[in-house]
């Protein structure tokens, strides 16, 4: 893994993989990056949702604390996700992807 990248989380079911996202530092200190990948086709309904809980995870292990993630422009239920579980959040279209910025909540101690 390159220095940048902090970690990967998969998403899988039955050996294969569903939706993928990569966890990478910024230049800015306490913002963390990701690019929010799921595969096409008919995908088991919560598959959105645990890629986007897992991220999450991922980036407050890192005391992060804002979010930057690219995600499919049509896809709901992340976004839905990220809303539910971040404090602010705002969302803008860039092509086929759309870029979220999320302030991450502190998970509860």
């Amino acid at each position: 893994m390159p220095p940048s990248v902090l970690s990967v989380v998969r998403v899988q079911a039955d050996g294969r993989v569903l939706a993928e996202a990569e966890i990478r530092r910024t230049e800015v200190p306490g913002v963390v990056a990701s690019a929010m990948h799921v595969e096409s086709g008919h995908l088991p309904v919560g598959t959105g949702t645990r890629l986007v809980d897992a991220v999450l995870e991922q980036a407050r292990l890192g005391e992060a604390e804002l979010l930057v993630a690219t995600m499919p422009i049509n896809d709901t239920e992340m976004l839905d996700r990220v809303r539910q579980r971040s404090g602010e959040v705002a969302a803008r279209a860039a092509g086929a992807t759309k870029i979220v910025e999320a302030r991450l909540v502190p998970a509860p101690r």
